[in-house]
């Protein structure tokens, strides 16, 4: 589970989107619009908080104000030769995911909150993926090119209303990882169409990020 008084980056929504101009829901190829940059030019500190306190809050509270968006590094590990993706299941239990929000849901994105620690070595959105990567996962193999892909942004659910995902893509050449994070149930190395049809299975509950993020994953493999 989160810590609600973690520090986090956040950006209003007005200078994200261009007042509106630059607004769209799903995913955007970084070709088009330069979020990142954008991000890294304006961003505030502001409290986490959690979803779980009174919506009377103090209006400081990232994750119950809808006027900024908190950037998330989200990457996904792929094996390009296996036209393979690292994707887990994260626990179902309160006890080991306390994020019920995602409990039991199956993900093949890594990543988390930026935080202002990740602005010392220049760009702080890549250096939070790193971090994130360096804290959570042991790749069994050698780490080759991490490349800016897009863009998510989702304002239909309750976690994706509040961030907003900077979707990177990391290729490797391993055909195992471990993740050192004990809310994660299970890891797996799995096909585009195993996770198509994952998707589109009554029998999966996916993360909404990570559905969306099979579009440009296409492109990748």
């Amino acid at each position: 589970m989160g810590n609600p008084n973690q520090r986090i980056i956040v950006v209003e929504n007005s200078i994200l989107f261009n007042s509106g101009k630059d607004y769209f829901e799903r995913f955007r190829p970084s070709e088009q619009v330069d979020y990142e940059s954008r991000i890294l030019s304006n961003f505030k500190i502001m409290r986490r908080g959690s979803s779980s306190e009174p919506a009377d809050h103090p209006e400081g509270n990232a994750e119950l104000n809808f006027n900024y968006k908190q950037p998330i590094g989200y990457t996904i590990i792929f094996n390009p030769e296996l036209r393979k993706v690292f994707a887990y299941l994260r626990s179902s239990k309160d006890k080991q995911y306390g994020e019920k929000r995602l409990q039991g849901k199956w993900s093949w994105g890594f990543g988390g909150h930026i935080e202002p620690i990740d602005g010392k070595n220049g760009n702080m959105i890549k250096e939070s993926v790193l971090r994130e990567l360096d804290e959570e996962v042991s790749i069994q193999g050698e780490k080759r090119e991490l490349r800016n892909v897009g863009y998510i942004n989702y304002d239909s659910n309750e976690v994706s209303k509040v961030h907003f995902g900077i979707l990177y893509g990391l290729s490797t050449d391993a055909k195992e990882i471990h993740l050192r994070d004990l809310e994660i149930a299970r890891v797996d190395l799995v096909s585009m169409n195993e996770l198509e049809e994952m998707c589109s299975s009554q029998n999966f509950e996916v993360e909404a990020w990570s559905k969306i993020a099979l579009e440009p994953l296409r492109k990748l493999l």
